[in-house]
């Protein structure tokens, strides 16, 4: 505990000199950001509720009481939230939706920006004829229709959960190709990055201390809008029945199944529905947030 003034001078004097780092200060606004905080405590119980909530609970998605089809939701038996067409309890398929459904977001967003950065930031650093001849092929899969590129696939390698990775992440990487490169070749003819290579800094410094951090708030930015948008399109594919297949399921399935019987059981709509607008509602508010606290030029 600090007792003088000498001490407490001292203290501020030395956290003047240590300064705060990007990361310290992307933090604290960050933290400031309540959307974004209340939207990240919703997400960790949606992702904790995927992981073990089928450990925890007492029904099993794939199990089918003939003499439980389109029950509502009742604490009898421990029916919550109902029950389908099946007479599967639908907090199970609903859990295990939600997973199946962060998992694709999450791998897939990773593929995406693993391909895209590297293109994109080879792509813009380079330049010239490599440039073009770089961005000409993303052009060529821009062109292919995405529907008709994940059928192409399917019909080669069988369907599969992992296809559908690899689907949706070889098709979401073309955007963040191109905005990394549009950033790349942004900063390349900044005054800041000429000055520090007036002031002899090495490449590797300026791409770390000038480059990566002005890159860094749309990429991240980009990356949690694209979970939502994989989440989509799984749901879309699910919802023309080219994705997940039964017994697994997801959030796209459950909310394309609970349109055909929304009718006689409202309820096997409304929960998958909820839940994934809840999750989608979540990332793109912490999407918003790290937008403000990343990006150097908002500070």
């Amino acid at each position: 505990m600090l007792t003088t003034p000498k001490e407490k001078a001292e203290l501020l004097e030395k956290a003047a000199v240590q300064g705060r780092s990007l990361w310290d200060d992307a933090r604290a606004r960050l933290m400031r950001n309540r959307a974004a905080v209340v939207s990240m405590i919703v997400l960790g119980i949606l992702v904790f509720l995927a992981t073990v909530g089928q450990l925890l609970w007492v029904h099993d998605y794939d199990t089918i009481y003939r003499d439980r089809v389109w029950i509502g939701p009742t604490m009898e038996n421990l029916h919550i939230l109902g029950t389908d067409a099946q007479g599967r309890d639908m907090v199970a398929r609903i859990l295990v939706g939600l997973g199946v459904s962060l998992m694709v977001g999450i791998v897939a967003t990773f593929v995406s920006l693993v391909i895209g950065v590297t293109w994109g930031a080879t792509a813009g650093f380079i330049g010239g004829r490599v440039d073009q001849l770089m961005m000409r092929f993303v052009d060529i899969l821009y062109s292919l229709p995405f529907i008709f590129f994940v059928i192409i696939l399917m019909v080669t390698f069988g369907r599969n959960i992992v296809l559908i990775f690899v689907a949706i992440g070889a098709v979401e990487w073309l955007t963040m190709a191109r905005i990394v490169r549009g950033q790349t070749i942004a900063l390349k003819g900044m005054e800041f990055v000429e000055a520090a290579h007036a002031a002899g800094v090495s490449r590797p410094n300026i791409i770390q201390r000038h480059i990566i951090p002005n890159v860094l708030g749309p990429v991240v930015v980009y990356v949690t809008l694209m979970i939502p948008v994989v989440i989509l399109a799984e749901s879309f594919l699910s919802f023309l029945g080219l994705g997940v297949q039964e017994p697994l399921t997801s959030l796209g399935r459950l909310i394309s199944a609970g349109a055909q019987d929304m009718e006689p059981a409202p309820w096997t709509l409304i929960g998958p529905a909820v839940t994934m607008m809840v999750t989608l509602f979540c990332l793109n508010f912490i999407g918003d947030g790290l937008r403000d606290a990343i990006d150097p030029k908002d500070r």
